[in-house]
């Protein structure tokens, strides 16, 4: 899966594909693929733009898709299959020079040990607070951590928004 999911083409067609009512014509999903990546709107896409995306889906990655069961292809016609809604599992779009939450939390657990540690020990200012103390900081910012990981991960789904979560800002 990762495999598949690591070609942008192919994560900005699945994108357009859960943002679609039912299946889509290759020719439109070539269309906005090509202006995903060539940073245009769909008007402004050259035919020769739209031909490039539109031979490299109908020649990879769609068969691709249609392989591992992530798309249905009828003749021109392209629908997300059930496995392909559920791909969010997959992915963790992590924007450049953020911190991936995988990281992040083997920081914080690295930290909490320090501060258990250091409190246990009677180290400095943690000498002062006692072992709940550590342990409610500790619990608060885990609560506070996860609810910014699920807040951040809901927003960068796949389909969620206009655009594909690489090529939004902030």
């Amino acid at each position: 899966m990762f495999h598949v999911l690591r070609n942008r083409r192919r994560r900005y067609a699945i994108h357009h594909l859960k943002r679609a009512d039912g299946p889509v014509d290759v020719g439109e999903l070539a269309t906005q693929v090509a202006a995903w990546e060539n940073d245009v709107s769909v008007a402004a896409v050259t035919s020769r733009q739209r031909r490039r995306v539109y031979n490299a889906l109908q020649q990879t990655h769609l068969p691709e898709l249609d392989e591992t069961g992530l798309v249905d292809v009828e003749r021109r016609d392209v629908a997300l299959t059930e496995r392909g809604e559920r791909l969010d599992v997959y992915l963790e779009v992590v924007p450049d020079r953020a911190v991936p939450w995988s990281q992040y939390y083997l920081a914080l657990g690295g930290l909490g040990l320090a501060m258990i540690a250091g409190a246990w020990a009677n180290v400095g200012p943690l000498g002062d607070v006692s072992d709940v103390g550590v342990g409610v900081v500790l619990a608060i910012a885990l609560l506070v951590s996860a609810g910014a990981n699920v807040y951040s991960q809901h927003a960068a789904r796949l389909g969620r928004h206009d655009k594909p979560p690489e090529l939004r800002e902030g």
